[in-house]
């Protein structure tokens, strides 16, 4: 089974020459995040060790929008990481630009958005981000999306471009919801396959469960999701540097899926990676 991992950060420490955006350290904490930095070759030796062939490098919000550490790692190993970029979102000038640069950069496999934060929480529908849409569906530049509280309103952007590929980030689910309380925001989400360009990525799952490990009390939501949205539009992945924290190995995040969630062999085959590779453009490697 050809496995990718459709969510990882990785990061430098911080200096002088390379500073976090402002209260990012405590944003960390807050979510979970490990906060030693985590570098890519420290990535790739526990991807080899679990058996896993690829990960897409999300560049993480606290160093701000630049992706130089993940286009080094991929110019390092590119057969191993792709990157969903991050733009400037309230600058539509420079965001445009950076994504027509994106377009024509093999190592660049999409982008991923954020409205979460208190920053950023509103750029869905007060119109700062109505530039993005159309440029992207343009450019067929397949766009990561995590907004938990806009399910509706990405509906409407689907609608309207679709040719846009969109894929919501964690199933949907709103930060620091566990147990059953994630229910809500799974139906929100799952509710949304009637329109054939949103996908969902199935990650960082064990963050949502007080349970032991493998989580068995969520399982049920995560196989509405596959139902809904059938398997070819359903996407592991880890956000190891959050589990780590939780004492999990990357091992057992996929054993989560293989061995202890009742999946079929055919419904693995493209939830472990070969889904998010057709939706990408990535070619299997044989």
């Amino acid at each position: 089974m050809f496995v990718v991992d459709s969510q990882v950060h990785i990061w430098k420490e911080e200096t002088p020459d390379r500073p976090w955006v402002p209260g990012a350290r405590e944003r960390i904490r807050l979510n979970g995040h490990r906060e030693d930095p985590f570098s890519y070759e420290e990535c790739l030796a526990l991807m080899d060790e679990a058996g896993v062939n690829r990960a897409l490098i999300l560049p993480p919000s606290w160093e701000g929008d630049r992706i130089d550490y993940a286009l080094e790692a991929c110019e390092a190993h590119p057969d191993r990481f792709g990157i969903m970029a991050r733009i400037p979102q309230n600058k539509p000038l420079e965001g445009a630009a950076m994504l027509r640069d994106f377009a024509q950069n093999p190592y660049v496999k999409g982008t991923r958005l954020t409205f979460h934060r208190p920053i950023d929480r509103n750029w869905m529908i007060d119109g700062t981000n109505d530039w993005y849409w159309p440029l992207a569906e343009e450019l067929n530049i397949p766009t990561m999306v995590h907004a938990p509280i806009w399910k509706a309103e990405l509906g409407r952007i689907a609608a309207r471009h679709p040719g846009l590929k969109i894929i919501i980030d964690h199933m949907g689910i709103m930060a620091r919801c566990v147990d059953d309380a994630i229910g809500y925001w799974v139906q929100e989400t799952a509710d949304l396959h009637e329109h054939p360009n949103i996908y969902v990525k199935v990650s960082a799952l064990p963050g949502y469960s007080t349970r032991p490990f493998p989580n068995l009390n969520i399982e049920k939501y995560v196989r509405e999701m596959v139902d809904k949205m059938g398997p070819r539009r359903c996407f592991w992945g880890t956000d190891i540097t959050r589990l780590l924290g939780h004492g999990l190995s990357y091992v057992e995040t996929i054993e989560q899926f293989t061995k202890h969630f009742d999946f079929t062999p055919e419904e693995l085959e493209y939830i472990m990676g070969r889904g998010i590779c057709e939706v990408l453009d990535w070619p299997i490697s044989k």
